[in-house]
């Protein structure tokens, strides 16, 4: 069946759903997951609720931050399940001179998750770690992008054979089993109960015979956390660079809040309470860059009215993201860079409950408070010994196609 005809077949779906309330869910055909990335408009014309048309399945999409919080937050358990995405199911079956930092960014981040899942640490010039990144940066790029071909095999898994997108996933994703595996079983043969080094050292420690969890979940788990925990960071981490040379003068502030608190020592966590327009900074840097547009999809746990619409069990729901970090009721700027969305009338610090980039409730982010760690202490020490600056004749922009990838990033430090 030709891409065409899958379209087709998909608008000929297209159809109203009358909630047990007498409202309207209005159906919409889909064929880009991050076609969602432009849906606030859609939900201006239709609501903050409606559905669309994954090929023969039907998606509820939540948008706005009242409307995310309520689900998340106050219907939990009935927005708790995790849907399953076909894909995913398949997965886990220089000084002065113009540098690309993109490498680099990943390099030093995969460097601490990996610390703690293999307790261990690669040279930045280990050719195995480079081709570990390159993996997860590929399958991140071909998941996450505007592919066609990853988003028909979500609608249509039978076709996987036919798209080569997908095949590209699945060899990527072997790859780095094969040296999950390896690494595991080399810790099997070193291991020593009274010295445990890592993550899979804490599995093998602990006496799962009577448990469901294998070998094989192991290695899965290891490899989800190895990507998420590299490219999401580092993706952020570029942002933030892009928008110091977009605003040097957010840099300079930023620079000289860091002379004034940390001096010339070494940045510590404790030292984000002191620092709170960095602290802002980079907050915005994560509302702003806005890295994963949506949420990974939830499912319904049970059938459930929720804002005078029935949704039942089963249901895959996707909450935007973007339309929380972007929401005009929360924001006072939203489509701009604007570090004083997280500062007081006095400079200081103050959270915001529509900032949520790690999404909320059960399913949230497992990884948030290592990550907001990461961002702190990596961003603050690049600060404090490099300013950053585009190459000379560049133009830089903080608009960016593909928002779960790095951007193209040259810079240049002095």
């Amino acid at each position: 069946m030709q891409p065409t005809s899958l379209h087709v077949y998909s608008f000929l779906k297209l159809n109203y759903l009358r909630s047990r309330s007498s409202s309207f869910f209005i159906t919409l055909p889909c064929f880009n997951r991050f076609s969602f990335y432009y849906t606030p408009k859609l939900s201006q014309k239709y609501g903050s609720i409606y559905s669309i048309q994954m090929g023969p399945k039907k998606v509820v999409v939540l948008s706005g931050y009242e409307t995310v919080k309520d689900a998340l937050v106050n219907y939990g358990d009935q927005f708790g399940e995790r849907s399953q995405v076909p894909i995913f199911e398949r997965l886990f079956e220089g000084k002065g001179k113009p540098f690309e930092v993109k490498t680099v960014m990943n390099a030093s981040v995969a460097n601490v998750i990996v610390s703690v899942l293999l307790g261990k640490r690669f040279d930045y010039q280990d050719t195995q770690f480079l081709r570990l990144l390159t993996l997860i940066g590929e399958n991140v790029k071909l998941i996450g992008g505007p592919r066609i071909a990853v988003t028909l095999f979500n609608m249509f898994p039978v076709l996987g054979f036919l798209l080569k997108s997908h095949k590209t996933v699945l060899r990527n994703r072997d790859e780095l089993f094969a040296f999950i595996r390896m690494t595991f079983l080399d810790h099997q043969h070193k291991f020593d109960k009274n010295d445990p080094r890592s993550f899979i050292d804490a599995f093998l420690e602990k006496d799962t015979s009577t448990t469901y969890f294998s070998d094989e979940n192991l290695v899965a788990l290891v490899s989800n956390l190895f990507a998420a925990g590299t490219e999401t960071t580092a993706t952020t981490l570029c942002w933030a660079l892009l928008l110091m040379m977009r605003y040097p003068e957010v840099q300079k502030k930023v620079c000289d809040e860091i002379t004034k608190v940390v001096g010339s020592a070494q940045p510590r966590i404790t030292h984000r309470t002191q620092m709170p327009y960095t602290d802002a900074v980079i907050h915005e840097v994560q509302r702003f860059a806005n890295i994963l547009p949506t949420g990974l999809p939830h499912a319904t746990t049970t059938n459930v009215m929720f804002k005078n619409y029935y949704i039942p069990k089963g249901t895959e729901v996707i909450t935007l993201l973007t339309s929380v970090l972007r929401d005009q009721t929360q924001w006072e700027k939203p489509d701009t860079f604007n570090p004083n969305h997280f500062l007081s009338s006095t400079g200081k610090f103050i959270k915001k409950e529509a900032f949520m980039p790690f999404s909320l409730g059960r399913r949230m982010c497992a990884g948030e408070s290592l990550a907001k760690m990461e961002l702190f202490l990596f961003f603050t020490s690049l600060m404090q010994k490099f300013t950053f600056q585009p190459p000379p004749g560049s133009n830089v922009s903080s608009h960016h196609k593909h928002k779960c990838s790095s951007p193209d990033l040259i810079s240049s430090l002095s």
